[in-house]
This record gives C-alpha cells, structure tokens and sequence, in this order.
C-alpha cells in the first residue's frame, strides 16, 4: 500500500497521527502516512519511536523504502511490541538527529554550487558528510571553506519547487549528480532552490533541508582526498576548522 509522506512537504514536521496497515513477518511496519524520511540519495533513513494509545513506545532503528519508493518501512528495534493493523500510532521523530542531517544534507548543495563539478557519490552524516566530485583540479579546503561560509552567512532561503516527470526529462541538465538518480516514478519530483527566484542554485533532491543558509551553522572541509585520476573526496564536518600548530 501507497504510504503518504508527509515530510515531502514539510522538512519541520516531527510529530504525526498514521494507521497501520501492515505488519511484515520481518517486524517492518507500514502506515497509511509517516513524518519519517527512509533512506534514500545518501541521506539516511530516521530514527525515533512510535507511541500507542497506552503511552508504550515502539522504538525504531531505522527507516527505509519497501519494493517501490512509494512504501515506506518503519525497522523496529529487536524485542518491541508489535502493533495491530488498523492501529494509530503517534509519530515522534528523533528531531536532534534529522535536524543535524537536514542542516548537512543542504551544507552539500551549497558545496556544489562552490565546486561546479560532476557529482559521483555523496553520504550525508550527522557530523561529517563526503562528497565526490569528478575532477581532477587541485583546490584549496581553506579556499572552499570560506565560500561556502559566504553562502551560509549571506542566509538565503531555501525552498521546494515541484516539476513533472516529464519537465524533468525534458531538462537532464539540472541533475549534478552521475550515480544517483532523482526520485522520478511518482508523477512529480521536487527541486531543492537556494536564493531568491533560485538564484544560487537548483537541483533535483528527495531528501531534507533547512529553510535557511543560516541555519547550516559553522561548516568547513575538513579533507580533500584523491580517489582516482579523476575523482576527489570533500569531507564536511561541522564547526571551524582546527587550526594547525
């Protein structure tokens, strides 16, 4: 069944009311809508727990997609009560972890606007996140740092624009990235913009951000490694970079 996703339209929702409507033999539960994200896009999948009636608490380790990206899997903890289908449940997510992930994940989009290269693989974390690039120039961290705080500190919104499917076939010139692929199949795909009129920059994204720059915090790159001819590693963590002795 079709489970509703609510965080597509809301980053900042972390509580939420949803029906179960399965139970898998493996403990997965599905419900008819969730406020949590499943992994996908090297973002990964949230945490928390859901809270029945009597107040007991399911705990979850993990969040991830079903046989389509249209079904979402709440991965409970070993040895948590089972819920009933038809159930409601209430959804609390583990806001201090997906905020951090919401702030890195939109840290990353600003480092493509900063590095205007080919994206080959990218893993957001809580504390650091990496980013690969296809190139094989040789760049200053100290120099990327302090554009990327530029960016932050200039504060500019970001929101989401929907496209079709088809807007976005029509224009494989917005995708950065050259392993992973937008989230297309269902109908719509939503576009991560930063600036006014998206003047910063635009890009197919499935995952979670922050509203503001501002709000990615202090931010510097921490490493750039050699992965290849043609292929360097930026390493993101959060905080001012250490100054050296």
């Amino acid at each position: 069944m079709t489970t509703k996703a609510l965080f597509r339209d809301d980053f900042y929702l972390a509580t939420a009311e949803g029906t179960v409507t399965a139970v898998h033999p493996d403990g997965t539960i599905e419900l008819d809508q969730t406020c949590f994200y499943a992994t996908s896009g090297g973002q990964p999948g949230d945490t928390g727990f859901l809270e029945r009636t009597d107040g007991s608490r399911i705990q979850l380790g993990q969040t991830r997609h079903g046989e389509s990206k249209e079904i979402i899997l709440h991965v409970p903890l070993e040895e948590q009560p089972r819920p009933e289908v038809g159930e409601t449940l209430v959804l609390h997510v583990d806001w201090a972890r997906r905020y951090k992930l919401m702030r890195m994940h939109t840290a990353c989009h600003l480092l493509s606007v900063v590095c205007e290269y080919p994206i080959t693989g990218a893993a957001v974390g809580e504390e650091e996140s990496r980013v690969d690039f296809d190139m094989s120039d040789t760049i200053d961290k100290d120099e990327i740092t302090a554009r990327l705080v530029t960016l932050v500190t200039e504060n500019h919104p970001v929101f989401t624009r929907w496209i079709t499917d088809d807007e976005l076939l029509a224009n494989p010139g917005i995708v950065k990235s050259k392993n992973v692929r937008p989230p297309v199949g269902l109908g719509r795909v939503s576009l991560i913009c930063i600036g006014e009129d998206s003047s910063v920059d635009s890009q197919p994204c499935g995952g979670t951000h922050v509203s503001e720059t501002q709000e990615v915090g202090a931010i510097h790159i921490a490493k750039i490694e050699k992965k290849g001819k043609e292929n360097r590693r930026f390493r993101i963590r959060f905080g001012v970079p250490e100054q050296s002795a």
